[in-house]
């Protein structure tokens, strides 16, 4: 995949990995919704989403990125500024 630039587009390929990698139902991915409580993502998971979202930033994601990350939108907005 290229890279996505936009926070749109950053939501999209996250939301189809969500629902293709970690058979999330789409509907209950929002930019609100918290990746633990709504979303089911555990630790390991959360592991594997930050691996797979390197391929948009080109670049490794230092874990400690994601320290506060809790929602969609904070993952979109975290790779977005790495992105840029």
């Amino acid at each position: 995949m290229g890279s996505p630039s936009s926070r749109e587009d950053i939501y999209q390929h996250l939301q189809r990995m969500l629902v293709e990698e970690f058979e999330i139902d789409a509907s209950a991915i929002s930019p609100e919704a918290l990746l633990y409580e709504d979303l089911g993502i555990d630790s390991i998971d959360a592991v594997d989403m930050i691996v797979q979202l390197q391929n948009i930033t080109g670049e490794r994601i230092p874990p400690e990125r994601f320290r506060s990350v809790r929602t969609v939108q904070d993952v979109v907005d975290t790779v977005h500024a790495l992105a840029a």
